[in-house]
């Protein structure tokens, strides 16, 4: 039976975890201080501590710190409002395993423990030969997850949509702007799957030619045609018990798209030139920037199909409307780079950082992600100066709803704004302020502000 130990001051809600880790089969303490923690971590041991990062007497990195010198295998989580992501990101850097927004329904932490659990096992395994493998960062040593859940409004959707929709048989079409991540959102559905130890097959629907495309998706056989010198595995095949991510599924041709609701519908294949159909049985998982209901209209996008890939769709939002997301990805993608390039960049200027917040992002996640590595690229110091990045990022202005800091002669001011566009939420004002809850409430009683 799994050991937690929970380190959280707001006792209703330690409290409340403890009770529900333990109706769930764990074995669970809970500690209400920093120190009564460390204290437990020395005369007990757990697999897994899930701690706040932010506690009265001393915050969740000495507590990471302490859990992994007495047993580097035992795997941490970190709970973070929004104003200490910054925090998160830190402990993640330093061997935690994953963090955890607050406020989070239990239910959503379960996953997450589990496959902390599930790595503890795969560290103990790795323990003797971790201290050959630290001496240098290979590539293998990149940031464990390319999917980065995010603490914006608009992120915490997108992954309870994915919470929801993965464990499911259900076809799901992925919808969004160029290079907001839908590749990454599709792998995380499969991930999270009954699936998820078949394979993921990616296929860029605009880039296979016409003339093969059929030959791409259901195989062929030896001397079915010019070229077919060999027999060939097609994509449906390759997937098979796993999940297929058709990408772009807009530019399918109109024969093909026959074809593919075909062997969605039977579940069987017939590959070019043989007269034997094979069963199978995938997941299809579709994405596209296009807007497929309009192409229905226009008659360039079989509406039967259209049906069948769309039994369940997600918007995967735009970088400029989940910017409190922003610098998280900034981080990871930074982390990225310097493995890539063998590079030890800290982190950015507060130039720099103010310039992303100002910036719109049109290319989204792919634009970031390039500017990153390019900027880590030209850095010869600790951190990323303004002269390394883009003329457009760096003379971009400064939106009007964007609040950034406070200013003391208008801070009640933003405050007031900000509660009536949440409708008095105070967790969701708090981060369009980017300041904690305790902060703000700190503040309304300082403004004398009631609710």
């Amino acid at each position: 039976m799994p050991k937690v130990l929970i380190v959280e001051d707001d006792v209703p809600f330690g409290t409340m975890l403890k009770t529900f880790l333990a109706k769930r089969g764990y074995t669970t303490k809970v500690c209400f201080s920093g120190n009564d923690a460390l204290q437990e971590i020395d005369n007990e041991s757990y697999n897994l501590v899930l701690t706040d990062v932010r506690l009265p007497d001393i915050d969740g990195l000495q507590i990471l710190k302490q859990v992994k010198l007495k047993d580097s295998a035992t795997q941490v989580v970190v709970m973070t409002n929004y104003a200490e992501i910054s925090m998160a990101v830190k402990a993640m850097k330093d061997g935690a395993f994953d963090y955890v927004s607050k406020p989070f329904r239990p239910e959503s932490i379960l996953q997450t423990i589990e496959n902390a659990l599930e790595q503890r096992e795969v560290a103990k395994q790795e323990i003797p030969f971790k201290k050959q493998a630290e001496e240098k960062p290979s590539k293998s040593d990149k940031p464990n997850s390319a999917f980065i859940k995010g603490v914006s409004d608009a992120s915490r959707k997108l992954n309870d949509y994915i919470e929801l929709v993965a464990p499911t048989n259900m076809s799901v079409l992925i919808t969004g702007e160029s290079g907001t991540g839908k590749e990454h959102v599709a792998k995380s559905i499969h991930k999270q799957s009954k699936r998820k130890d078949a394979p993921f097959i990616a296929v860029d629907c605009g880039a296979i030619p016409k003339e093969i495309a059929s030959s791409e998706f259901f195989g062929h056989i030896k001397g079915s045609f010019t070229g077919a010198i060999n027999d060939k595995v097609g994509h449906f095949k390759a997937a098979n018990g796993g999940t297929l991510f058709l990408d772009e599924i807009g530019n399918l041709s109109y024969e093909l798209q026959v074809q593919l609701l075909r062997a969605l519908q039977e579940r069987r294949i017939k590959p070019v030139g043989s007269n034997n159909e094979i069963e199978v049985d995938i997941r299809v998982v579709t994405a596209t920037n296009e807007d497929l209901a309009q192409a229905v209209k226009k008659g360039d996008f079989r509406e039967d199909l259209y049906h069948r890939l769309n039994e369940f769709s997600i918007k995967v939002p735009a970088l400029k409307d989940r910017k409190e997301d922003l610098m998280l990805f900034a981080d990871h993608f930074l982390e990225e780079a310097n493995v890539d390039l063998e590079k030890e960049v800290v982190g950015f200027t507060d130039p720099a950082i103010q310039a992303f917040k100002n910036y719109s992002w049109p290319g989204n996640l792919r634009e970031l992600k390039n500017m990153v590595k390019r900027a880590v690229l030209l850095t010869q110091s600790d951190l990323i100066p303004m002269k390394v990045l883009p003329h457009e990022i760096a003379t971009a202005e400064k939106s009007d709803d964007d609040y950034g800091l406070f200013k003391n002669k208008n801070e009640e001011k933003l405050i007031l704004e900000a509660l009536e566009k949440t409708g008095g939420n105070k967790s969701k004002a708090a981060r369009i302020l980017s300041i904690d809850r305790k902060t703000l409430y700190n503040k309304l009683k300082q403004y004398d502000i009631k609710l």
